[in-house]
């Protein structure tokens, strides 16, 4: 398994990945060093947390669809109350 680079911080991953191969392509991203901390089997989808400078390895792999970052928005309360 390879290491982060030194200081990488983990960040939040969303994947979407070939559900067929769900079980294989977890174990696959496991060993690119995801931390796996949620799991959709069925819609082929999952979270996790890896060093954001190994995000482009695991866009990489055989039945990885998709790779984005997970986000955080935060809205600023409404100017009026909602009635």
């Amino acid at each position: 398994m390879n290491s982060p680079s030194p200081g990488a911080e983990p960040v939040g991953v969303i994947l979407s990945v070939d559900p067929g191969r769900f079980a294989d392509v977890v174990e696959a991203l496991r060993r690119t060093g995801l931390t796996v901390t949620g799991e959709q089997p069925v819609l082929g989808t999952l979270s996790g947390t890896i060093a954001a400078d190994r995000i482009p390895e695991l866009a990489r792999l055989d039945g990885v669809e998709t790779v984005d970052r997970e986000r955080t928005y935060r809205l600023p309360p409404p100017d009026s109350p909602v009635e």
